[in-house]
């Protein structure tokens, strides 16, 4: 009997737009394989359990499209992609109009009209948020506008500090980041959460500057900083909150990378760092660090299931082995001798990979 006649609660079909698309795809799958089995004679179902399954898989799907974007075939996932790019490049172009704008037309207006322009900007941009997530499922068009919410938002504080002479500080940052994460949580937008990102990449490394002594402006003459603050955001992706939001893996791979470049800034530019010891120590420590980090974020990667973080350390373990090639061999080898290298060891690394590759699958269930 089916469950709903039996009066038992129907299990949702997914609880976040990854996982619907998960389910979509498993179901495409699923019918593939079943047609291939049955033309090899491999199942026989019949007729009634053929019209169950595609029934239930048809309800399925239905209840999954009418709550997720999802893509259905590889045509419609590709030009979702081209959406995605579109309504990134778009948010750009109408940022930098907002930002021109404000230039352009700045100094024919008074205090008053400044200050008022400057206050409504960003609530206009934040209801042109809500009136496109209330109308558009995809939020394609949410995603852009939040966008440029968060720019009038940047320039709302900027502006204001210049008329009211006010002293800059690095809190301008966590308020900038606090209204983006405020839209990304509460639309579920991935575009804004990584502007809210690299705001509180810049308080956070800001702040660590101002407590080791150096004015807050000056945070980037100290790459550790950004190595702490990578490694916050990282360990946030691990902080409990509701499956829809999906936004784990951003924080995840945004934290990381932020980690891997401040290593490798370090392993060339021992000055900047914080240790008291000489320069050209430092960045043997942080290349050392470079090599060791790399292979475990592979590893974890590896581990955990997630391939963009795997993807992450072999193209930092591939930059680290590269540039320690250039510091041992540019000066004295003849080019063509050192690019033929670099290519023969590119084909050593494919495969040391695909070795690896078969040993995942085989210890993998």
């Amino acid at each position: 009997m089916n469950s709903c006649q039996s009066g038992e609660k129907v299990r949702p079909a997914a609880s976040s737009k990854e996982e619907a698309q998960q389910r979509a795809d498993q179901i495409i799958l699923f019918k593939h394989e079943l047609t291939e089995m049955e033309r090899d004679g491999i199942l026989h179902l019949t007729d009634e359990q053929r019209k169950a399954i595609s029934a239930y898989h048809g309800e399925t799907l239905k209840q999954l499209t009418a709550h997720f974007d999802i893509d259905m075939s590889q045509a419609t996932r590709q030009m979702s992609m081209g959406m995605r790019i579109v309504s990134f490049l778009g948010a750009i172009a109408l940022s930098a109009a907002v930002f021109f704008f404000f230039y352009r037309y700045w100094g024919n207006l008074s205090v008053a009209q400044q200050v008022a322009i400057l206050v409504a900007a960003p609530i206009a941009a934040l209801a042109g948020v809500e009136f496109a997530a209330r109308r558009e499922k995809t939020l394609y068009f949410a995603s852009l506008v939040s966008l440029v919410a968060f720019t009038a938002f940047v320039l709302d504080l900027t502006m204001l500090g210049q008329i009211f002479t006010i002293t800059p500080t690095q809190n301008a940052f966590l308020a900038w980041g606090a209204l983006s994460l405020a839209l990304a949580y509460t639309y579920r937008l991935r575009l804004v959460l990584v502007a809210g990102l690299i705001s509180m990449l810049g308080y956070l490394t800001a702040t660590m500057g101002a407590w080791s002594g150096i004015y807050w402006l000056s945070f980037g003459e100290r790459p550790e900083n950004f190595l702490a603050a990578g490694i916050l955001i990282f360990a946030a992706a691990f902080i409990p909150q509701h499956r829809k939001y999906e936004f784990a893996p951003l924080y995840r791979m945004f934290g990381l990378l932020v980690v891997m470049i401040a290593v490798l800034v370090l392993s060339h530019w021992g000055m900047g760092s914080y240790l008291m010891i000489q320069a050209k120590h430092v960045e043997y420590l942080y290349q050392a660090a470079g090599f060791t980090l790399s292979g475990l974020v592979i590893w974890l990667g590896i581990r955990a299931h997630w391939p963009g973080i795997t993807n992450l350390g072999c193209v930092f373990f591939v930059i680290f082995l590269y540039t320690k090639f250039y510091d041992w061999w540019w000066e004295w080898m003849p080019k063509y001798l050192f690019f033929l290298l670099l290519g023969l060891i590119a084909l050593l690394i494919l495969f040391l990979l695909k070795r690896l590759r078969k040993l995942v699958r085989e210890v993998t269930p």
